[in-house]
């Protein structure tokens, strides 16, 4: 069975890929202290499906490119819209001052 990892969407600049940052714990081999490690996969998204800040489930596949060895199987959840409906209000307010 292949490897699964979840992680958060940090990039969707590019055509059917997304960068998934996995974060994992560590502790240190002397001190014994933990901290916190990511690490950054590209992963294949074929529909083009996942937003910025989605948590997703990617999985290892076959090489499909240079640096993708990743899929991505589901998104787990969604990132919050309220940003967007933010910028939809701004343009309104805009649209109607103009109008005045």
């Amino acid at each position: 069975m292949a490897s699964t990892k979840i992680g958060t969407v940090v990039s969707v600049k590019r055509d059917k890929t997304i960068t998934v940052a996995v974060e994992s714990r560590q502790m240190h081999p002397l001190y014994r202290k933990q901290y916190l490690a990511t690490r950054k996969y590209t992963a294949h998204d074929e529909k083009n499906e996942a937003k910025l800040n989605d948590r997703v489930q990617i999985e290892e596949v076959r090489p499909i490119s240079k640096t993708k060895h990743w899929k991505m199987t589901e998104i787990l959840s969604r990132a919050h819209e309220v940003i967007a409906l933010a910028d939809d209000v701004e343009t309104v307010e805009k649209d109607e001052g103009g109008e005045q």
